[in-house]
């Protein structure tokens, strides 16, 4: 049985509309705390799987590598303690769940959480902070060779991670669409082409897959795909059972093809386990043993020919987990080495000798299902709206392209959202003034 592990590393943009000033820190914590765990431990382990990057990811880690970013919370952590006011303070606790008075103890504390076990340990504070730069610089460089020397897998999303199929048609989203008009499958196409030419610059070769963002896919956003020259994608199983109309489960462990897209579906159980389940009071070993029982059952209806695919955030879990999940990753990535009749293939590797044997008319779908986090309620058709409006007076700008993006739609009408918001406010402001409008 082949087994394929996709971990999926994405943040919005964060910077002000045509500056580096930063609002919220998340590229800059996960960088030195996820992104460098998850490159260390696969050198360490020599274990073979796939990772997703986000352009625009990307794009905001090399402006922390190359010293551009300006963020009020690593200025938290630089500052001399006696220079913190009350905003550096708030800013600090953000980092810090124990109750802390002492200004420097809090502002030590909040530095520690920005590293992951596996780094960081034993060091003082500027000791601390010249690591931190130093990973930073290191960290797309150090993803690049994997890559080159074949120790890893990259795939890629959309540039500003929109939700494809609402993009080319928001009437997609069926009972749960927004109400508004909005087709642009050129916005699609181009988010789409610029990851692919990014990925290249990047890494050095074109990217061979992608992970469409939340997983949302639609037939024409998978012709498009294909048209661009990707060789398969990956989305989430049920996205099959809605598009063939009944469960069959020897099915999810065979690629299908969608519009000449090779196409791989997720088994969401064994996906979820990873991500919401084994922190939950596991030990690292009870919860790996607990999930090579789950791939073994899955032996009989798989085959050795077969695989299974595992789709799922390569960053936000680890918090949940001991130690970051350093122990958990250790024993899940040695177990699987060493468990008969399972081989850990990267997906283009599996391509190359199990082409698709059947042709799926796919329904359009995400990593939920459906489309409800995104659309449907009343303050997410409202975003619509204004996206809508915005596209149709400024044309398809870059601030538009960023307003696409699928997070500000899953955020809208939750708590303490305030960023998200003001963010994409920002930018459709700033799509309005590009083309010399305002916006009311």
């Amino acid at each position: 049985m082949n087994l394929a592990i996709l971990w999926h590393f994405h943040q919005p943009i964060y910077r002000r509309p045509g500056s580096f000033d930063f609002v919220l820190p998340w590229v800059n914590y996960h960088a030195t705390k996820n992104y460098y765990q998850m490159a260390r431990v696969v050198e360490e382990t020599g274990f073979r799987c796939t990772f997703n990057f986000v352009p625009c990811l990307i794009d905001q880690i090399l402006d922390y590598a190359e010293d551009r970013a300006r963020d009020p919370f690593q200025l938290a952590l630089e500052l001399p303690p006696d220079r913190l006011g009350p905003y550096e303070i708030v800013r600090l606790r953000k980092f810090v769940t124990a109750p802390e008075d002492r200004v420097s103890v809090l502002q030590r504390l909040a530095l520690e959480s920005f590293f992951s076990p596996i780094d960081g340990a034993g060091r003082g504070h500027d000791a601390l902070l010249a690591r931190q730069k130093e990973i930073r610089r290191g960290l797309i460089p150090t993803w690049r060779r994997l890559f080159q020397e074949k120790k890893t897998e990259l795939t890629v999303s959309p540039y500003y991670h929109p939700l494809l199929p609402m993009i080319f048609d928001a009437n997609a989203a069926g009972e749960e669409k927004p109400g508004v008009a909005f087709r642009y499958p050129e916005d699609g196409r181009s988010q789409i082409v610029r990851a692919r030419d990014y990925f290249r610059l990047t890494f050095g070769a074109n990217p061979q897959g992608m992970w469409p963002s939340e997983g949302g896919l639609s037939a024409e956003a998978a012709r498009t795909i294909a048209e661009a020259g990707f060789g398969f994608a990956v989305t989430d199983e049920n996205l099959l059972w809605k598009s063939l109309g009944r469960y069959d489960r020897p099915k999810l462990f065979r690629p299908h093809r969608v519009e000449g897209l090779p196409l791989f579906f997720r088994d969401r159980e064994l996906s979820d386990l990873i991500g919401f389940v084994y922190h939950k009071g596991w030990n690292e070993r009870d919860a790996v043993r607990d999930f090579l029982g789950h791939l073994e059952e899955r032996r009989t209806a798989c085959g050795d020919e077969g695989i299974v695919v595992l789709a799922l955030d390569g960053e936000n879990p680890w918090g949940s987990y001991p130690r970051n999940g350093v122990p958990f990753l250790r024993e899940l990535f040695q177990a699987l080495h060493h468990q008969p009749g399972l081989k850990p293939v990267f997906f283009g590797e599996y391509l190359a000798g199990h082409q698709p044997a059947e042709d799926v008319a796919l329904v359009p779908g995400t990593w939920l299902g459906g489309f409800s986090k995104w659309s449907g309620s009343p303050a997410k058709n409202e975003g619509w709206a204004v996206l809508s409006r915005a596209r149709e007076l400024c044309g398809p700008n870059e601030a538009v392209s960023i307003a696409e993006g699928s997070d500000w739609f899953w955020w809208f009408g939750e708590p303490d959202t305030a960023e998200f918001n003001f963010l994409f406010e920002s930018y459709i402001r700033d799509a309005y003034r590009e083309v010399g409008l305002k916006y009311e």
